[in-house]
């Protein structure tokens, strides 16, 4: 008999429902019997013990809130009996030891990736268009259509076809309500012409003059670091002219962050041009020159110690934090134990979850710097009276994260067990092999933009509710909590962990499969689904309060 509910750790005081859960239903778990006062819909937790106001709620082994009326045990957890609490954290010398999982299956693996000449691996081969400042976003945007259409990287032909579809049927005064618009795939995907070329992508952006000046320097950071990416082979960059980002300050970036930087690398300043015309042509024309060149590279194996894969979740659900989750944890520690790296950010959604990573870290000044990060981050939110407390959105509340400490406990679990090698901030590069925390917003885009801009080169986004976004320079690999997601949005969703809500896979099993998906992506054998739909999501941290 499959099980239908869970208590993730033996200190907890809730149970988890895999399943709807009637009410007056009598429920048998781990030989004691509980009867359910209310409805316990999937997902969501009910009590295991008499609760009184001001008792402390405790799940994954840890506080995520206390109780603001008595409620009997069966009852419903909601957000009027619990609001989100957390211990306190601090430094304590700790010594901590890992226990690593076997790895025997993949030693000696490899993956084909794009050797750069400073011995990083990128996983892709893109060319990158950047504007310094928002005026140059239309230029950008007659480039991307010029390009994507007429070397094979567009995807959006079938919509325009169906459009043309739509417009031919109105014309003949056909009746379009119920018109059949399918068009074969054949006709969709136009060839592509440079066959070693993944892509060529664009950041178009909201800054770069405006704002402060410390905005423009966290942009040009970023975009120095986009610039740096493994996963980038070349960079034109689109100048106005007069924007407060300058682009002599944003090349300093660039030979700062790496002085042995080589790849090709176009300027152009519109305020310097004859036309907008001349500034476009010569553009397009430089830029398929350099095309030519980097279509040149060819995939070559690699050892899994090149990867770096960056760790995110994004329209969570209460399955995260017990499938998708905690499989992709144990793939970061398969990777961690390999030699690899793992990126784990959204400072917000680590609230709860500080204190066993402060004790997890090898380094006391990278603890303290963590310490810093997260404290200066929810001290900046309450003064403009919010918090990492308000951090749960409504989604994710509807299916169960009920406190902010509930959501990030199971939002850590991406991170594995593996210890804490160093703490970076916003666009600081992962240069130490195994974990690294990097401070970004919780906001999907903003931290996979940061996450990129630390050197993901792989992305693993877990979903529980059906997130479609991805990242310019960095595949994203998007995993599925459940089945019926999976099923539902199946045209988003790469791997499901549904299997271990079902009983029939475990979280080690399934993240085995995760690393195996990792390895084939990371050689261009499969295509993440949000690299087939273009789903290239940029956007830049001001450093402002963003949950």
């Amino acid at each position: 008999m499959k099980q239908i509910v869970l208590k993730v750790h033996p200190k907890d005081n809730v149970l988890v429902a895999l399943r709807d859960l009637g009410k007056g239903e009598a429920i048998l778990y781990n030989g004691e019997q509980y009867a359910l006062l209310d409805k316990i819909p999937a997902k969501h937790k009910f009590f295991t013990q008499d609760m009184h106001a001001g008792d402390k709620v405790i799940m994954y082994g840890v506080l995520v809130g206390k109780m603001q009326m008595d409620v009997p045990a069966g009852g419903l957890m909601t957000t009027n009996n619990v609001k989100h609490a957390a211990e306190p954290y601090a430094y304590r010398p700790y010594h901590y030891v890992w226990q690593a999982p076997d790895v025997s299956k993949f030693k000696g693996r490899t993956f084909n990736g794009y050797h750069r000449s400073d011995g990083r691996v990128g996983t892709a081969n893109y060319w990158l268009f950047m504007p310094t400042v928002f005026c140059e976003n239309r230029n950008l945007d007659v480039i991307r259509e010029a390009l994507h259409n007429e070397l094979g990287y567009a995807v959006t032909d079938k919509y325009k076809l169906k459009t043309h579809q739509l417009l031919e049927l109105y014309k003949k005064g056909a009746d379009i309500s119920a018109a059949n618009l399918e068009i074969k795939e054949a006709n969709v995907h136009a060839s592509r012409i440079f066959k070693n070329v993944d892509g060529i992508k664009f950041l178009n952006h909201q800054g770069g003059c405006g704002g402060t000046r410390q905005d423009a320097a966290i942009l040009s950071k970023l975009l120095a670091a986009y610039a740096d990416h493994p996963n980038v082979a070349g960079v034109t960059i689109l100048s106005l002219g007069c924007q407060n980002l300058q682009t002599q300050n944003l090349l300093d970036d660039i030979k700062q962050r790496n002085p042995a930087f080589d790849k090709p690398l176009l300027v152009f300043e519109q305020q310097q041009s004859q036309s907008e015309e001349q500034l476009i042509t010569e553009a397009i024309r430089k830029t398929f020159l350099g095309l030519i060149e980097i279509n040149k590279l060819e995939r070559q194996p690699a050892t899994l110690d090149k990867l770096v894969i960056g760790v995110k979740c994004g329209g969570s659900d209460g399955f995260s934090g017990i499938s998708a989750n905690p499989a992709v944890g144990y793939c970061s520690d398969l990777l961690v134990a390999l030699g690899g790296k793992v990126l784990l950010a959204e400072f917000p959604e680590l609230c709860g979850a500080e204190q066993n990573l402060i004790d997890r870290t090898r380094n006391e000044a990278a603890a303290k710097k963590f310490i810093h990060l997260m404290s200066s981050y929810s001290e900046a939110a309450d003064k403009v009276g919010s918090g990492f407390y308000m951090n749960p959105s409504p989604g994710n509340i509807k299916d169960g994260l009920i406190t902010d400490a509930i959501k990030s406990t199971g939002a850590a679990k991406k991170g594995g067990t593996s210890p804490v090698e160093d703490v970076l901030d916003y666009t600081e590069p992962a240069v130490k092999p195994g974990l690294n925390l990097v401070c970004t917003p919780g906001n999907d885009v903003e931290a996979t933009t940061g996450k990129a801009a630390s050197g993901a080169t792989l992305i693993l986004f877990t979903t529980g509710l059906g997130t479609p976004t991805g990242n310019p320079v960095c595949p994203t690999i998007k995993i599925a909590t459940n089945t019926a997601l999976t099923k539902r949005m199946g045209d988003i969703i790469d791997i499901n962990t549904g299997p271990i809500i079902d009983g029939d896979k475990t979280i080690e099993q399934m993240g085995e499969e995760i690393l195996e998906y990792c390895i084939k992506a990371a050689s261009g054998e499969v295509i993440p689904k949000a690299v087939q739909l273009n789903q290239d999501d940029f956007i830049p941290w001001k450093r402002g309060v963003s949950l």
